[in-house]
């Protein structure tokens, strides 16, 4: 089964790479998820202290990858700015990076006012 959604002869070098980058943070994180289950479940410490090392290697390579994106698809900048080395609720981090919140009649957009 192909990786790809649409036929890949339509896809430009750089949507192919974008998917290679994306397919690869996928199988970064899950081995990080699998590396972090094995540490939670062992019991020997030696053994314990190998399988971290090798999951704190697998998030290197996780965020390297996520930098490489960063660096050459649309929106991921943006998106990491607003949400990354923050404090507060991430929730509400949006509404903080846009100006304003849902409710503020005044900031800017429509301003069609209070619709209750």
């Amino acid at each position: 089964m192909s990786q790809y959604h649409e036929p890949v002869e339509k896809l430009d070098e750089k949507a192919l790479n974008i998917s290679r980058a994306l397919n690869s943070l996928k199988e970064e994180i899950e081995a990080v998820d699998w590396y972090n289950q094995r540490v939670v479940a062992s019991q020997d410490p030696e053994l314990k202290a190998i399988m971290a090392h090798n999951r704190d290697e697998e998030i290197e390579h996780a965020v390297m990858s996520i930098e490489w994106l960063r660096r050459n698809m649309d929106k991921w900048d943006e998106e990491l700015r607003t949400y990354l080395f923050t404090e507060g609720p991430i929730t509400e981090l949006e509404e903080g990076a846009t100006g304003g919140s849902n409710s503020d009649t005044s900031s800017s957009g429509l301003n069609i006012g209070n619709l209750k």
